[in-house]
């Protein structure tokens, strides 16, 4: 998920005054019932494979070189472009045995998650089964102290409901090793949610919480009858072949090629945990999947193409509340703005060890997705960003990044209450 893992060497603020920082960054929802307006799609509105400059694919080699100095073991990156496939990749997936990282390897996507487990949520509500608009406690009744928290509002960020990960991973390392090997209920992560009060109302603001997404996986469990495993199996997985993804929760191992996942202590000291194997059970549909390049690249492709829902659904997961003046939230879905004019839509990934960056543009038709085996590096967090230039904006993007510089990442996908300074 998107971690609010923090640079190494940064110092950490409480978790208190995160929430603090969070809630004056809060941006309030626009209207969620109205037609998607596209909000900030900029100057190239709807941007489409053909409209867009051709990848920079050195320059997008030199991003994941400029990671490697700051601290990543390896970085790679995968372009499909209409029928056109680039693949970057630099470093290590094995930092004892050597071996060369590749696009071929299998990694834990962390946030990327959400978008699968939204997905599944919006053909539930294409099969008549579930609706946005209803209350949470309509469908798990009694889970959630407010009646007013609609389904929407939970796959929005607009819920309240507080992120349990604050607290769970307030120190990097040893918030990790105490829950590594841990197996969780949905109800035992709900239930640390609610030690505390929502944060804002149901609606008035977006404030990003791994919390909303736990009640996902829980209606998906209630309505299906089955797994958040089997629904994403039989759902997204095997119709559009994705051979590299799986849900294995609560196995600690990832199967076939992947690479090792690498996670600094807060403190700078050199060390770094090879955090690959864990049940990642504080997570689950909030989280949990392992994937690969090709194989993110085909879903969001697919996603924005109109293959996993309908258009009227599709629609829904576009209407954006805004995160900050380049960034709006859907329903599982982020959008980002780039240098050159271009929106692109996917989402970000933090688990322990690593960073993931996946997009498209709006026809599907060009798809990026980047790794960097680490995480609590804030500097190759910001870095990794860029990959999204080089593969929609192209040559002109240092110019345009050089006049228009970009707002440093502030990754929110674990711990968002925990700031960085």
């Amino acid at each position: 998920m998107v971690s609010r893992m923090m640079g190494r060497g940064t110092a950490r603020s409480t978790a208190a005054l995160g929430a603090v920082l969070l809630s004056v960054l809060a941006v309030p929802a626009t209207d969620a019932t109205a037609a998607p307006s596209g909000t900030g799609d900029r100057a190239v509105s709807g941007a489409t494979a053909e409209n867009l400059a051709a990848p920079d694919v050195a320059g997008l080699r030199e991003v994941l070189r400029t990671a490697l100095t700051q601290g990543a073991p390896g970085a790679m990156a995968r372009i499909d472009d209409n029928g056109t496939v680039h693949k970057v990749a630099e470093g290590v997936a094995d930092r004892t045995t050597g071996r060369a990282l590749d696009n071929a390897d299998r990694f834990r996507v962390g946030s990327v998650t959400k978008s699968f487990t939204a997905v599944v949520l919006l053909q539930l509500v294409d099969e008549g089964v579930l609706d946005l608009d209803t209350s949470v406690n309509t469908y798990l009744p009694g889970l959630l102290p407010d009646d007013g928290i609609t389904v929407r509002h939970v796959l929005s960020h607009r819920s309240g409901l507080y992120d349990y990960t604050n607290d769970m991973f307030a120190d990097t390392v040893p918030g990790f090793e105490a829950v590594r090997n841990k197996v969780f209920s949905y109800q035992e992560l709900v239930d640390l949610s609610l030690k505390q009060p929502l944060g804002n109302a149901p609606g008035a603001a977006y404030s990003y919480s791994n919390t909303n997404f736990v009640v996902g996986g829980m209606l998906i469990e209630k309505l299906t009858g089955k797994s958040v495993r089997s629904a994403y199996k039989t759902r997204i997985i095997k119709p559009l072949g994705l051979k590299d993804t799986s849900y294995v929760h609560p196995s600690t191992s990832i199967a076939g090629r992947h690479t090792k996942g690498y996670l600094p202590p807060d403190v700078a000291d050199g060390t770094l945990v090879d955090s690959t194997e864990q049940t990642v059970s504080w997570a689950q549909s909030a989280g949990a999947v392992i994937s690969s390049t090709r194989d993110l690249d085909t879903f969001f492709s697919a996603l924005l193409r109109g293959r996993l829902t309908s258009a009227a659904q599709l629609a829904q997961m576009q209407q954006w509340t805004p995160v900050n003046a380049t960034q709006g939230y859907g329903l599982g879905l982020r959008r980002r703005d780039l240098s050159c004019g271009v929106s692109v839509y996917g989402h970000t990934g933090t688990v322990q060890g690593y960073y993931t960056y996946a997009f498209t543009s709006k026809d599907g038709a060009r798809t990026v997705t980047a790794l960097a085996n680490t995480s609590n590096n804030g500097t190759v967090l910001n870095t990794m960003a860029r990959t999204l230039e080089s593969a929609f904006c192209g040559k002109p993007a240092k110019a345009a990044t050089a006049r228009n510089q970009a707002p440093v990442e502030r990754h929110e996908d674990i711990a968002p209450g925990v700031a960085l300074d």
